[in-house]
């Protein structure tokens, strides 16, 4: 209490140091608002994650046809149908050369599938469609999703264009209009760089979304069952797997069995 009965003997010794003195409520006050323990309670914003479901990327629709819907039921069971797991635009996006592809099978007495991919044709010259590739499946013996890969043996997909593929059910051999078939579009695209920086420090359990957040969708579909099969009983991972299927309309699949699972982990 001494020196606040003796003011004035600061004044008339030192004007700049009693400007200093005034200016030290002023820090304090700043530096008791940077360790305010209210502030330090309150909740953090958790870090921006990845939505799961898929964003379809802005390309034109593929040509009309019947798109993933299935023609012929026969040797089907009723209400189920050979279903390609594909977006609703029933166009694919890929950045392999030899991408795959996955349908959900139904339970048949069907052995056999017949599988071929076309390129498709050149508008300006009249060409007709060019068979990239085609080749017998055989038919899992239970329902379930079934994959493909193109084989190192196959034509690779050019950058920028569009393939037309078919997936056909082998009911009746002496009458194709009874054999149920699907088909769709892949076309593979370049991956820009910022992508392929986070896909490469990316782990597992974030490439999927990675994919699906791009717009690529065959990868997005591989990288999710390639997590499903590694990792089972990952309760996260089923989750956004269901996730990403219910965005594109196939979550009545996402329960489904995964036919030779243990085949997408090599």
């Amino acid at each position: 209490m001494n020196w606040i009965k003796r003011p004035l003997l600061f004044v008339t010794c030192s004007v700049p140091f009693l400007l200093e003195l005034a200016t030290i409520p002023n820090l304090t006050a700043q530096a008791q608002t940077q360790v305010n323990p209210t502030l330090l309670s309150q909740p953090q914003k958790p870090p921006l994650l990845i939505s799961q479901g898929f964003k379809p990327p802005k390309r034109g629709l593929p040509p009309a046809s019947a798109g993933g819907a299935t023609r012929g039921r026969y040797c089907v069971q009723k209400n189920q149908s050979l279903t390609p797991l594909m977006p609703k635009e029933n166009l694919g996006l890929t950045f392999a050369e030899r991408p795959t592809f996955f349908w959900h099978v139904p339970a048949s007495s069907v052995k056999t599938a017949q599988f071929v991919i076309l390129a498709e044709a050149n508008q300006d010259n009249n060409d007709d469609d060019d068979v990239v590739y085609e080749t017998t499946l055989n038919v899992p013996t239970k329902p379930g999703i079934m994959k493909f890969t193109l084989p190192a043996s196959a034509t690779p997909l050019k950058v920028g264009k569009r393939y037309h593929w078919y997936l056909t059910l082998v009911c009746d051999e002496q009458n194709p209009i009874r054999n149920p078939n699907v088909e769709g579009w892949v076309e593979r695209a370049q991956p820009e760089p910022t992508l392929t920086k986070a896909l490469q420090q990316a782990d597992a359990r974030k490439r999927p979304g990675l994919y699906a957040e791009a717009g690529i969708w065959h990868e997005a579909l591989s990288s999710y069952i390639d997590l499903r099969c590694s990792e089972p009983n990952n309760l996260k991972v089923k989750s956004d797997w269901g996730v990403f299927l219910q965005s594109v309309g196939l979550n009545a699949f996402a329960a489904d069995p995964i036919i030779d699972c243990c085949t997408n982990n090599k």
